[in-house]
């Protein structure tokens, strides 16, 4: 039987390239015979950005069915990637096989989200966020729009209630790191029906995609 193509979503203030190409993942995911389609979301490694961010779920839908057909698929989410994999997984429980979620866990919880902490902040606020600052100086290393970063930040995310996370069918992978603001791990593993979690030792959210205990797990758990 014909593996299924993975797909692969950056984080926030990055891209494709930087997530997965220069860390190695896409090279060793074709080496073992995948077909990768790696996605770099609006705004991020030349995309235009969106003009309405409430539908970027719908955007990354429709690029993963035009780029890859309406398949059952694999998928490695990092961050961003990682929580907008959640909302589509949740609406087709039956379309990923095997997910790799990484830097995603308790933070998805939390009022303090990245991705809705500015929500309620002026525009002076928000570039003086300690975290905000982080990726708006991510987003100027990696040539990402800074706009479309604000954007993001300010979004409300779509809900992930427990229901529909319960809902997923997936073979679920959940890897965090030990000093990862968006740890610990077990807030969104209790809430998956089959996940097992892999802590890296001393790795924190931004080294996690080049940790070798990640790429070593996420191989191993797609069987590559």
């Amino acid at each position: 039987m014909t593996n299924p193509p993975i797909v692969l979503l950056h984080g926030l203030a990055t891209s494709a390239q930087r997530t997965w190409g220069e860390t190695g993942w896409s090279d060793l995911l074709a080496d073992a015979g995948r077909t990768v389609v790696a996605i770099d979301v609006p705004g991020h490694g030349g995309t235009p950005p969106l003009e309405d961010w409430s539908t970027l779920e719908d955007w990354v839908d429709r690029e993963i069915i035009e780029r890859c057909g309406d398949v059952p698929l694999d998928a490695i989410g990092f961050s961003l990637g990682a929580r907008i994999l959640l909302v589509l997984a949740s609406r087709r429980p039956d379309r990923f096989g095997r997910l790799i979620l990484a830097g995603a866990g308790a933070n998805l919880f939390r009022h303090d989200d990245t991705g809705a902490l500015a929500a309620e902040m002026s525009s002076a606020d928000l570039d003086e966020h300690p975290m905000a600052r982080h990726f708006l100086g991510l987003a100027d290393a990696s040539g990402t729009d800074p706009e479309s970063v604000r954007a993001l930040l300010r979004r409300r995310q779509p809900p992930l209630d427990d229901d529909a996370l319960r809902a997923i069918q997936s073979d679920v992978l959940l890897v965090m790191g030990t000093d990862d603001f968006a740890g610990p791990a077990h807030p969104l593993a209790e809430r998956l029906s089959t996940v097992r979690t892999v802590e890296l030792r001393g790795v924190d959210h931004f080294a996690t995609p080049k940790a070798m205990g990640f790429l070593d797990a996420g191989l191993a758990h797609l069987g590559a």
